[in-house]
């Protein structure tokens, strides 16, 4: 089992599910964020949020963290977010509190992140929830409680965050502040899993490899460590290399086993290069040369997913 991994959280996602009940001006300029027109959208929102309209300071705070439209300025989007943040705005208390947390354009200060977290949290947000959480399971800010942090990490997954759900699958796995349970974490993997988190879905695959919460099944622990082996996840590539390489699950194939270790290689993991080059030893050349073909192939066709995957949120506790 690995030790937990620090966050790193997309920013100012908007989060608007309806704009029921907008002014015209601010349906206006949604007309034309939506439309791209992220210039014309802003122009409609500066003035309501230089009088004092939250859902225009919160939007204008967007603009201006995404530089949308707009040259990037952190420091005028935190003062538009803080804004919004001191009328209750819950959606800028989260992006503020994130802010906090990661330093972007303030001081990092985990106990002002914090405090905005809990606000945005109180009023059910998920990923003020999550956050929340994994702070009082970091001890960042606040002291180590493994209960608190289960306890806001099942309110963001009961929304159907699946980050969430991914770690909250982690606690019930390790008997983490909850009692040891692995059916439970089986079904908060799946949660996740099916919303396409890779990590969720390695650890999907471990447990049908391993029977735990559900009956052992390797073809079922092979399907789920493809999906997250495409997505460039390491130990996912590794394992289903594993699973060729001895026929579990699948057909036993050393060239589809070379792939997947090459590409786990490739992301610098030490066990991947090991075994690519253990199993070299039992490949003739013409199943080495088709092999580094077929990895080739692979990555021409999936250009971009390995950056993709390393700067993307990874906000989970992981597992083996």
């Amino acid at each position: 089992m690995k030790n937990p991994l620090p966050i790193l959280y997309t920013l100012a996602v908007l989060l608007l599910a309806s704009t029921e009940g907008w002014c015209a001006d601010l349906q206006k300029g949604w007309d034309a964020f939506n439309n791209g027109n992220y210039t014309a959208a802003f122009r409609e929102w500066k003035p309501l949020a230089e009088q004092g309209d939250a859902k225009a300071q919160f939007l204008v705070g967007t603009i201006y963290s995404n530089g949308l439209g707009i040259p990037h300025d952190q420091k005028e989007a935190v003062r538009w977010y803080r804004l919004a943040a001191e009328q209750a705005y819950a959606l800028a208390q989260n992006n503020l509190g994130l802010i906090y947390y990661e330093g972007q354009g303030v001081i990092q200060d985990y106990t002002v992140a914090r405090k905005w977290l809990q606000l945005s949290a109180e009023q059910d947000v998920p990923e003020a929830q999550f956050l929340l959480g994994w702070m009082y399971y970091k001890g960042q800010g606040v002291p180590y409680n493994y209960k608190e942090a289960a306890t806001w990490l099942r309110l963001a997954a009961d929304q159907g965050l699946a980050v969430a759900q991914t770690n909250l699958g982690l606690m019930y796995l390790r008997g983490q502040g909850i009692p040891q349970d692995h059916k439970e974490a089986f079904k908060w993997f799946r949660h996740a899993a099916e919303q396409g988190d890779g990590t969720a879905q390695t650890n999907l695959g471990l447990m049908y490899l391993k029977g735990q919460g559900v009956p052992q099944d390797h073809t079922e622990a092979a399907n789920w460590y493809w999906f997250a082996a495409d997505q460039w996840v390491p130990s996912a590539q590794i394992r289903l290399g594993m699973m060729y390489e001895y026929g579990r699950g699948v057909l036993q194939d050393y060239v589809s086993a070379y792939m997947w270790y090459s590409l786990g290689a490739l992301q610098g993991h030490k066990i991947a290069r090991e075994y690519r080059d253990i199993i070299k030893k039992k490949m003739p050349p013409s199943q080495i040369d088709k092999a580094q073909q077929i990895t080739r192939e692979w990555l021409e066709k999936h250009r971009g997913v390995e950056t993709s995957f390393r700067y993307q949120k990874d906000a989970s506790l992981r597992s083996a």
